[in-house]
């Protein structure tokens, strides 16, 4: 490396101001910088004259942050020596915000990919193609004590409309074009009386918004694949259809929203849940523009499980985001 470009290092990490031109044109000056910045022109290479001498065993952090002092050993009972190490600013993390990132939003988080269609128009590959990226961020999550039980997956797609309106069709209702009604995606409890009164519960507070429930369609799954852990929590999904109200000038994600928090509201109440823990009722999605398909499973159990949307060829979507959940930091993108 050149005694230029090290200054221009330089110039960047200490945030000092010099001319391009004399940087490149002046010897003077960069002869001038390489002394105050400790850079010999020979080498090109930092270093740091006089250094204080620190306490066996401690690591000093230097004014900038660029530059270390470390006690290194070259190997069992050999005699530690003070050693200066120059961190780049071209290979360390940004100590502050740069661009759209932010060291204060660092933390371990889940497998997420997503896979769109820049022209907008839906396609199965857009589907597949992101549940081939599922499964290859497997490494992301972890298994229970059976090797069929994952921590979680999920997909959000856009909303599959001529799948709906046939699979509508099969079940006796119609739906209206596409953008103007909402899918809900419902985890339901097992035992009968409590999923006929939690979707009764929510009918009556859609109603008293002025939606119209439009039909309900247990969505097909297979849980051949799942573990015993996974069986135990099993929930039935089912999907509900809903018209926008005429109560409301809210858009109709907007009135989603609404509806999605006061269901949930009157739901733990008629169920007796605790609050913040809904045992055996949950609302996966509620809205008219994506539709979310998840559960504790494997990125390879997802498309087997929910095979007959998933896997269908008329199951497409223009944009997918796939998630692999990890369970020590389940709460980042549930």
């Amino acid at each position: 490396m050149s005694a230029a470009s090290s200054s221009s290092l330089l110039q960047i990490r200490n945030n000092r101001l010099f001319p391009a031109r004399s940087l490149r044109r002046d010897s003077t000056s960069v002869s001038q910088l390489c002394l105050a910045s400790g850079v010999s022109r020979r080498t090109g290479r930092c270093s740091v004259k006089n250094p204080e001498k620190p306490f066996v065993g401690t690591r000093i952090r230097r004014s900038g942050s660029d530059t270390l002092q470390l006690w290194r050993s070259d190997g069992p009972g050999r005699s530690p020596k003070l050693r200066t190490v120059v961190r780049s600013s071209f290979s360390g993390v940004p100590e502050k915000p740069l661009g759209l990132y932010d060291p204060s939003f660092d933390k371990d988080s889940c497998g997420v990919g997503f896979v769109a269609e820049l022209s907008g128009e839906t396609s199965r590959k857009t589907v597949t193609d992101s549940l081939e990226m599922l499964i290859r961020m497997t490494h992301r999550g972890a298994c229970g004590c059976e090797s069929n039980t994952g921590d979680g997956a999920g997909i959000l797609v856009g909303m599959p409309h001529e799948f709906y309106a046939e699979a509508a069709k099969d079940l006796g209702f119609v739906l209206p074009p596409a953008g103007k009604y909402a899918v809900g995606m419902f985890f339901l409890p097992t035992a009968e009386s409590r999923r006929d009164e939690s979707k009764s519960v929510f009918t009556k507070v859609a109603e008293s918004l002025g939606h119209s429930v439009i039909g309900w369609r247990p969505v097909p799954t297979d849980n051949s694949g799942l573990g015993k852990s996974a069986l135990q929590t099993e929930p039935i999904i089912e999907q509900v259809f809903l018209t926008p109200t005429t109560k409301s000038q809210a858009d109709l994600e907007q009135q989603m929203y609404i509806l999605r928090r006061l269901s949930m509201v009157a739901i733990r109440a008629a169920l007796n849940l605790e609050h913040g823990a809904m045992k055996d009722f949950y609302i996966c999605s509620l809205s008219s523009r994506t539709v979310v398909y998840k559960g504790q499973l494997k990125p390879d159990q997802l498309k087997d499980y929910y095979y007959a949307d998933l896997g269908s060829e008329r199951f497409t979507s223009y944009m997918a985001l796939v998630n692999k959940y990890s369970i020590h930091n389940l709460f980042i993108l549930c």
